[in-house]
C-alpha cells in the first residue's frame, strides 16, 4: 500500500502545473504524447512533425487568437501566460522530445468498456461467501486473501497509463448516474487548482463536441442548496425558520426538495473534478460481488440524467 500511495503522490507532484515553468512541456503530454506523437484529441496535428518556426507560429497564434481549429479554445489558455521566449524555449523542447521513439499506438478497443467486467467470477464470489463457511481465517478476509503474517505480500502493480485525451474508449458506468470515470490519461491535467482546470478545457459543453468529449452535464450548471439568510435574528432556509440562536444552523429535515437554481456558468461545488470523476488503473478486480444496476440501458451507460430525476421519491 506503501508503494501504491507513493506513486499516487510524486504522480500528482509531477503532474502539478504550479510546478511547471512557462517554458516547460510536462502539462502537454496527457494530449499530445510523451514525444508529441499523437493527434491531441484526435484533432491536432501532430506536433513532432512540425518544424520549430511552425511551433512558434502556432503558438503565437493562438495566444492572439488568430490560429486554430476545434483546439483553438484550449490552447489559448495554455499560452496566456506564454512570453515570445517562452514559446521558443517551447519549440526548442519539443523538437529535441520528438528525437526520442514514439510510443506505440493505443490498441483499437470498444466504445466503452464494462468496469465491472469480472466481478461476479465464481471463485471471487465463493472467497465471499462468508455467511456459509464454516471458519473464517484472515485468508478470506480483506483484499490481501493471506494471511495477516506474511510480510512478503505486495500490493499488485498497478499502471495508471491511458491513452491520451480524445483517443481512450469510455468506461461504462458502474449505476446509472454514477461518476464517470476518467478513461484517458491524466498526464499533466491533475492536480486541479482554483486557477487551472484543464478538464474544462475540453468538457465544456460549448468545447465538448468539437473534440468529441463528454459534455458536463446540466446538473453541474444548477445550484441545488437552499437560500439561507440571518433575518430578524432568525435563520431561513428556504424561507422557513430552522434556528433562533444567531449562528445556529439548526434542523433542515423537513426540508425536502431545494429550489434548483439554473445557471449559466459552472456551479463552484462541481469545479474540483477529480473529487468525484477519477483516473482509472489497469487491474484485475479483487473483490467479487453480484451487483447488477436497474436501468443501466442504452445511453444512460455513458450520460447523465440527474438533472430529470434528482427529486425522484421525495416530490
Amino acid at each position: 500500500m506503501r508503494k501504491v500511495m507513493k506513486v499516487a503522490v510524486v504522480g500528482s507532484l509531477i503532474a502539478s502545473s504550479a510546478l511547471y515553468a512557462s517554458s516547460s512541456t510536462a502539462g502537454c503530454a496527457g494530449c499530445h504524447g510523451a514525444n508529441f506523437e499523437k493527434h491531441a484529441m484526435g484533432k491536432s496535428k501532430v506536433v513532432k512533425d512540425l518544424s520549430k518556426a511552425d511551433i512558434v507560429a502556432a503558438l503565437k497564434g493562438y495566444k492572439a487568437g488568430t490560429y486554430g481549429g476545434a483546439m483553438k479554445g484550449i490552447m489559448k489558455g495554455q499560452v496566456a501566460t506564454m512570453s515570445d521566449a517562452d514559446m521558443a524555449a517551447i519549440a526548442d523542447s519539443i523538437k529535441g522530445a520528438s528525437k526520442a521513439p514514439a510510443a506505440a499506438p493505443a490498441a483499437a478497443a470498444k466504445k466503452v468498456i464494462n468496469i465491472n467486467a469480472g466481478v461476479d467470477d465464481p471463485t471471487l464470489l465463493s472467497k465471499e461467501d462468508l455467511g456459509n463457511k464454516k471458519v473464517v481465517d484472515e485468508t478470506v478476509l480483506g483484499l490481501r486473501k493471506t494471511t495477516l503474517f506474511e510480510e512478503d505480500v505486495a500490493p499488485a502493480d498497478v499502471k495508471y497509463d491511458r491513452p491520451a485525451p480524445g483517443t481512450a474508449p469510455r468506461f461504462e458506468r458502474a449505476y446509472v448516474n454514477a461518476p464517470p470515470m476518467i478513461p484517458h490519461s491524466v498526464e499533466g491535467l491533475l492536480p486541479i487548482t482554483k486557477d487551472n482546470n484543464q478538464c474544462l478545457g475540453c468538457h465544456m459543453p460549448d468545447v465538448a463536441k468539437g473534440v468529441g468529449a463528454t459534455p458536463i452535464p446540466k446538473s453541474h450548471f444548477t445550484d441545488y442548496r437552499p437560500t439561507t439568510v440571518l433575518k430578524n435574528g432568525e435563520l431561513l432556509k428556504e424561507g422557513k425558520k430552522i434556528g433562533i440562536a444567531k449562528g445556529d444552523m439548526g434542523n433542515v429535515g423537513d426540508i425536502k426538495i431545494a429550489k434548483a437554481k439554473k445557471l449559466n456558468h459552472l456551479y463552484q461545488g462541481r469545479f474540483n473534478c477529480s473529487q468525484c470523476h477519477a483516473p482509472q488503473a489497469d487491474v484485475k478486480p479483487i473483490v467479487g460481488n453480484t451487483f447488477k444496476s436497474d436501468g443501466l440501458t442504452g445511453d444512460l451507460k455513458s450520460r447523465s440524467n440527474l438533472v430529470d430525476v434528482i427529486n425522484e421519491g421525495v416530490e
